[in-house]
């Protein structure tokens, strides 16, 4: 039931976004500190199934980890602000478009490498480096690629992750290590509960900014769209081109082309507060990152299996 329930979080972020729209009361109280505590939950629930033996396989594959890490925080910034530019998005469209694009890997994208039969291992890896060093490079390309459309304060996004997304993995990952009985016996439940944070994040700033999502949402989606494509596309080729197996290759594509959604509208409503629109376009980025991540997935499953059923 709530493997279930986790699988279907797409439609679960689309139903939020929906009523947010339709019905901004239902969920324009969940602002501030919510906001923050509920990524909090996120990042916490993705450190309770990390274990040392995870940071231990950082030494297996270097270079694939290397790469992935490299893409992910050269192609997907890069990319949002050639998007941005060629869309010609308003200054606040194009500022959270980059912010999304400098985010983090994703969780999903474990989901969605597992689903792939590609290297779920690598992906939690890369996931746990991208994530571990987003307080470093995500203020970085903000401060690079978005600071001529508005002053971005680099400090204070580099501490705010730190706060929100780092300490929260550390802490999970510690208590898995000192409290191995008790975090399993609770971290099944984790996955759903991120879930729902996620859930009342991208309702919640839908129901704050209703009309304007209803004036951008074509030009947004489209910006957005590209913008992944963009990563799974390049990621698979980058990697292909440097000699890595096609599962190597699938999993940093998967990797580059997911970005940690939830931490970009986060991100955008701390520091990005007069710029409301800011936050919208890592609401479409959730939705839209997992619907054409899910499509590869079922198309690489479907090849696998091909491979594995022919005698030759």
């Amino acid at each position: 039931m709530l493997a279930r329930f986790t699988a279907l979080y797409p439609v679960w972020i689309v139903a939020s976004s929906v009523l947010g729209l339709l019905h901004p009361p239902a969920l324009v109280w969940f602002t501030g500190p919510w906001v923050v505590w509920a990524l909090t939950v996120v990042m916490l629930s993705m450190g309770l199934t990390l274990t040392l033996d995870d940071f231990r396989r950082l030494r297996q594959s270097p270079g694939a980890i290397g790469l992935g890490f490299a893409l992910q925080y050269t192609v997907m910034p890069l990319s949002g602000w050639l998007v941005a530019k060629l869309c010609a998005l308003p200054p606040e469209l194009a500022v959270g478009l980059i912010l999304v694009a400098s985010c983090p890997g994703g969780t999903a994208s474990n989901l969605i490498t597992y689903l792939a039969r590609a290297n779920v291992a690598l992906s939690v890896v890369m996931t746990m480096a991208s994530t571990l060093l987003a307080f470093v490079m995500t203020p970085l390309w903000c401060k690079a690629l978005a600071g001529h459309y508005v002053p971005v304060d680099a400090l204070g996004l580099s501490l705010s992750t730190l706060q929100i997304v780092v300490v929260p993995v550390l802490v999970g990952v510690l208590c898995n290590w000192r409290f191995p009985r008790q975090v399993g016996a609770v971290v099944r439940f984790s996955p759903a509960v991120a879930v729902v944070a996620i859930i009342f994040i991208a309702g919640s700033i839908v129901a704050q900014s209703a009309s304007s999502v209803l004036a951008h949402a074509g030009k947004v989606a489209l910006a957005v769209l590209l913008v992944h494509l963009l990563g799974f596309g390049l990621g698979y080729w980058f990697a292909r081109r440097l000699g890595f197996s096609a599962i190597a290759a699938r999993t940093i594509s998967i990797e580059v082309g997911m970005q940690n959604g939830g931490m970009a509208a986060v991100l955008a409503r701390k520091h990005f507060a007069a710029q409301p629109l800011a936050a919208i376009p890592a609401v479409f980025s959730s939705v839209i990152q997992t619907l054409v991540g899910s499509l590869l997935a079922a198309c690489w499953s479907r090849t696998a299996e091909a491979k594995s059923a022919d005698p030759r």
